[in-house]
């Protein structure tokens, strides 16, 4: 039988327990702290007064909230009471990121474990409390996940809000405090890529503020990270050899930093800078933290920019198509005037009256300006018809120097360089000179301070290889191109800007000083005219544009070989014409029946069908396209050349977006007239279209 009065080993120990308890509560390498249910302290062991910076004995008898940051106390207390209304154990791991106070004011991370127990009934609790500020692993949590947050809330902004600049405001502050830095800024580069705008800035420095400008210098760590397209990271600026650190930054105290680039679709378009007066202060999570602002900031950017050129777009399509619609009206109008003035002039009252003449004559002018304005508007709008006809470019770029050199700046010299064998070009003579005005205006922007601007014209029989290309495999013609030089000693254009030169709406002139539709609109034109353009510009070298006009093949046709034109057309001529403007159409009948022509008309297609089904006797169908609510004079000459091929088909619209589309879809036999036209102008198209 078991003698149970036999102590076992265990109970022989126990009267060692206590002094067991004592040592491990002493040697633990957790703070321990044991409270009251008031929270007042009644145990601490060493590790707790080394971590929170007490003396021995200097915690007893403190309250709990003396070790909680000001800012947190009533919530601790609120939390405390919790804690004893409901005692049960907490392990560490279930709050994270809390902080203590130390007995300094300093702060330090920690995690905390609560267990309940009680002394003779008395309530207590356990707190075993852990510092985790020098914990790599756990801080590195802790800093991406403050990281997360503030990019969560920044994508909110960005969604929320259709301008970029609210967020542009709250990167800096976003930046700074989350990395715990004492400056950021947001620099974006300015139009002319020598200058960057401060965009945002907290903590700056006196001119850096908001809306200051920073030149861009490649020798400044802003310019280094334009220049080479990526971030970095500056240990200590006092060691930093890859460019100037100026001796602000030292006074300032900024000791590391780290600056990433702010790209758009591959281009830089500005840096964002974050400095700290602690060294290498910035690691790789820090970097890729700044590098996520950057490209949030960008995308903004983009999206804001996205949206104001499409808006323009939709603007300026609404403007074009307002302005075609006035044009074709009002080239209705200019018809009936320049017709009935034509008429007026021959008739012997006004012939015999000299004052009467001059009075018509004033009435003609004005409405041929009239027509020119027209014309400009449909050019502004993008919706001319281009008329290619020889053009003596030599004539054309004289007259054209003449008339800057009295209206630029005196400082801007202009010289003319044109071969004397330069040929005549194949080209609409409005539009060319439109366009070489339009580079000569970036020229002179170009040159603030002054400068040369060069006009040069030449022969050229085959292009360079790589402006062969533009042609994109069209056949170039056999006669060559003239070749048409503008350039300036301007201020050039950097690789980025010369790539996107003629891109639609890319300006780099200040808001309000440019579309971004003139190199835009020269491009097309040449490419339309069927020719090439090249640009060649660097930093500080000036620009250099080329076009490549087709030369003309052949002697262009003369005023004199014009002459007579009215008198080759047949007597007898029968003409069906359809026109729903009354006015209009007896001004064009009054035409033909002066060339000695019979006409019948109609007012619509519907109607002109009914009277070709009467007769079909016609040599010549001159119709109008816009034709009210019914058929379009285009339809209703494809059905007449279907049936009736023998009748020749001549088309006619003040609408110059019609005579493209027409242009485009209509059989090369059909002849196309634009309004306003005069007496010799419709005798020529109908004695191209009915032919020998």
């Amino acid at each position: 039988m078991t003698d149970v009065t036999r102590r076992s080993p265990r109970r022989q120990g126990q009267g060692n327990h206590e002094h067991l308890f004592r040592e491990l509560f002493a040697h633990y390498p957790d703070a321990l702290i044991v409270a009251d249910g008031a929270g007042l302290i009644v145990l601490a062991n060493p590790s707790a007064e080394t971590m929170l910076g007490y003396d021995a004995g200097e915690l007893i008898g403190l309250s709990i909230e003396a070790l909680v940051p000001n800012s947190v106390r009533p919530r601790h207390a609120a939390l405390r009471a919790s804690f004893g209304r409901d005692p049960r154990p907490r392990p560490m791991g279930i709050q994270t990121d809390l902080v203590a106070r130390r007995k300094d004011g300093s702060e330090t991370r920690i995690e905390i474990a609560l267990s309940p127990m009680s002394d003779n009934g008395e309530p207590l609790v356990v707190a075993a409390i852990r510092d985790i500020s020098s914990y790599p692993r756990a801080l590195q949590a802790l800093q991406r996940a403050r990281y997360s947050e503030r990019l969560a809330h920044l994508g909110r902004v960005a969604v929320d809000v259709r301008d970029a600049e609210p967020l542009i405001d709250e990167v800096p502050v976003a930046a700074a405090e989350a990395l715990e830095a004492d400056n950021a800024v947001v620099y974006l580069l300015e139009s002319s890529r020598l200058e960057l705008r401060v965009a945002s800035a907290t903590g700056a420095l006196p001119g850096e503020g908001k809306d200051d400008r920073v030149v861009n210098r490649r020798d400044s760590s802003i310019g280094f990270v334009l220049a080479a397209g990526h971030s970095i990271v500056v240990a200590d600026y006092a060691t930093e050899t890859r460019f100037v650190v100026p001796d602000t930054y030292r006074a300032a105290g900024w000791t590391s930093a780290l600056a990433v680039p702010i790209s758009d679709f591959g281009r830089t378009i500005g840096v964002l800078v974050v400095r700290s007066r602690k060294a290498r202060r910035f690691g790789a999570d820090e970097l890729r933290f700044a590098e996520s602002l950057a490209n949030l900031l960008a995308s903004a950017l983009q999206r804001a920019q996205s949206e104001e050129a499409l808006n323009h777009a939709q603007r300026l399509e609404s403007v074009g198509q307002l302005t075609g619609g006035i044009a074709h009206d009002f080239n209705n109008l200019l018809t009936v005037i320049q017709g009935n003035l034509q008429v007026l002039e021959e008739l012997p009252a006004i012939t015999a009256d000299a004052f009467a003449g001059q009075l018509v004559d004033a009435a003609a002018r004005a409405s041929r300006r009239g027509a020119e304005l027209t014309s400009k508007l449909l050019a502004f709008s993008r919706r001319q018809v281009l008329q290619p006809t020889a053009v003596d470019i030599g004539a054309l770029v004289r007259s054209l120097a003449d008339m800057l050199r009295r209206t630029l700046d005196q400082h801007v010299r202009i010289v003319v360089e044109v071969a004397d064998d330069c040929p005549a070009a194949l080209a609409d003579p409005v539009q060319l000179e439109a366009a070489l005005l339009n580079i000569a205006i970036n020229a002179r922007d170009a040159m603030p301070e002054g400068g040369v601007l060069r006009f040069a014209a030449n022969a050229v029989d085959e292009l360079p290889v790589e402006v062969a290309a533009e042609l994109g495999g069209a056949r170039a013609p056999a006669s060559g191109f003239v070749a048409v030089t503008i350039s300036d000693s301007g201020t050039g254009m950097s690789d980025e800007v010369r790539e996107r030169a003629f891109e639609p709406f890319f300006t780099t002139k200040t808001a309000g000083r440019g579309t971004g539709l003139g190199l835009a609109t020269v491009h097309g034109f040449v490419k339309q005219s069927r020719g090439a353009i090249r640009l060649k510009s660097a930093p500080g070298g000036g620009t250099t544009v080329e076009l490549y006009i087709p030369r003309v093949s052949e002697a262009p046709v003369r005023a004199s070989d014009e002459a007579g034109t009215v008198d080759r057309l047949p007597r007898g001529l029968r003409v069906l014409l359809v026109e729903d403007d009354l006015e209009v159409c007896a001004v064009v009948r009054r035409f033909f029946e002066g060339f000695g022509a019979v006409v019948t008309t109609a007012q619509n297609g519907e109607h002109a069908l009914i009277v070709l089904g009467l007769t079909s006797r016609f040599d010549l169908l001159v119709t109008d396209i816009a034709l009210g609510s019914g058929m379009r004079g285009t339809d209703l000459a494809e059905q007449v050349q279907r049936h009736l091929p023998e009748i020749k088909v001549l088309l006619m619209s003040g609408y110059s977006i019609e005579l493209l589309d027409a242009d485009r879809t209509s059989p090369p036999a059909w002849e196309l007239l634009k309004k306003p036209f005069s007496r010799d102008e419709l005798a020529q198209a109908a004695l191209r279209v009915l032919g020998p």
